[in-house]
């Protein structure tokens, strides 16, 4: 088992505050927006392993403990079902401003967009690149404090009413489409004519819409909260399309394949298929591949289906997905109580977000991580809060 130091990445929507308090330091004053644990090329975690005569050795990245002994770091299993590498990315994710409204491809749509990239020769950094790797990227969100986000499509009958009390003159072919044809094609053809719209108009019709919304305050307020950020962006009327979900400590999101989505305040734990693979559909000054978006997003009007964990005996709360890539889970441990046994046959990562419990011979504080190679023996004790990021095979 290795303590893992991580990486904080500091994009620009980043809170300030948010993990700093965690980590109990003080901030620096840029944003942080997410800390990444895990395998990531393009921001390893890092571990110094200590050896058998219980010396350190040196500090190596993650990526290069693995690729020096896949089977003995993962398991034979993972290898066999994901290949030589760590299938997720666990982070710690602070939002203080809104993130790109995005979809994610299923595997199928990846493989393809990413062959057909390859074969035309797109450079692999290239801005109009869309598919940077063959995988899907279906992801999880879990709540350390009240966290809100987009995700889904609500009915259009909901989108017509919130866009016509706007009183925007520019937004009644919207809510006519939205009344007008079965949900599906509404959806389908709203979010195609917000897209394709002309800028210069569209940004005259967003700015109008943010004005009102503001007016209105209550259940238009996150609409002008989301507009102040991206003044004039089309994204802004997108994101009335879509459910808003205010999810509260312990709760998560799912977001599978074709959903779009995005988060918009708050903190939590996500963890995701190591994939970086996102169709933007707004708020983003990022190529928008209009075309191809339209070929992934699923024109569906659903329930955001917020997830609570399930119990178990042994006192594992389990936030149950259909992906194999992750399993999510949570142990609140409380002082006095037997040590919980975690080993298993596939790689974890486990991660205190409170408390000052241990795992093995490490004291963990919130924000620690440690990294427990397939089929070593680990006992979790003490008092707080862990999270345990594995596969399943």
């Amino acid at each position: 088992m290795d303590r893992l130091s991580n990486t904080v990445r500091p994009y620009a929507w980043g809170s300030i505050t948010a993990i700093p308090e965690l980590l109990g330091v003080a901030p620096t004053g840029e944003p942080q927006a997410e800390m990444w644990m895990g395998a990531h090329p393009g921001a390893p975690s890092r571990l110094t392993r200590i050896t058998g005569t219980g010396e350190a050795g040196h500090e190596q990245a993650l990526t290069e403990v693995i690729a020096a002994d896949a089977e003995r770091e993962l398991g034979r299993a993972t290898v066999e079902k994901f290949g030589p590498r760590l299938p997720f990315l666990l982070k710690l994710l602070a939002a203080g401003a809104p993130l790109s409204l995005q979809v994610h491809p299923d595997l199928a749509q990846a493989r393809r967009g990413y062959e057909d990239e390859e074969r035309r020769s797109v450079p692999i950094d290239a801005p109009h690149r869309t598919y940077k790797d063959a995988n899907h990227k279906p992801e999880l969100i879990c709540a350390l404090t009240p966290f809100a986000g987009l995700c889904g499509f609500r009915r259009p009958t909901e989108a017509a009413e919130a866009m016509a009390a706007l009183g925007v003159d520019s937004l009644k072919p919207y809510v006519d489409l939205l009344g007008a044809h079965p949900e599906e094609a509404a959806l389908r053809e709203v979010l195609t004519a917000i897209l394709s719209a002309d800028p210069t108009e569209m940004a005259e019709t967003v700015n109008r819409a943010a004005a009102a919304a503001e007016r209105l305050g209550g259940a238009h307020a996150p609409y002008a909260r989301i507009a102040h950020h991206f003044p004039g962006d089309p994204g802004v009327l997108a994101a009335m399309l879509l459910n808003h979900v205010e999810l509260q400590p312990g709760e998560a999101l799912f977001l599978g394949a074709g959903v779009p989505h995005a988060y918009l305040d708050g903190l939590g734990v996500e963890i995701m298929a190591n994939s970086d693979n996102v169709l933007r559909c707004g708020l983003t000054p990022k190529h928008i591949d209009v075309p191809e978006l339209l070929r992934i997003v699923r024109f569906e009007a659903t329930d955001p289906g917020v997830l609570r964990p399930e119990a178990s005996p042994s006192g594992e709360e389990l936030y149950e997905t259909p992906v194999d890539e992750f399993r999510l889970s949570r142990f609140d441990l409380s002082p006095g109580a037997d040590p919980v046994e975690l080993t298993r046959d596939t790689p974890q990562i486990l991660l205190c977000t409170a408390g000052a419990p241990t795992a093995g011979r490490l004291g963990l504080t919130p924000g620690a991580s440690v990294f427990v190679p397939s089929g070593e023996k680990v006992e979790v004790s003490g008092t707080g809060t862990l999270f345990r990021a594995t596969v399943v095979v």
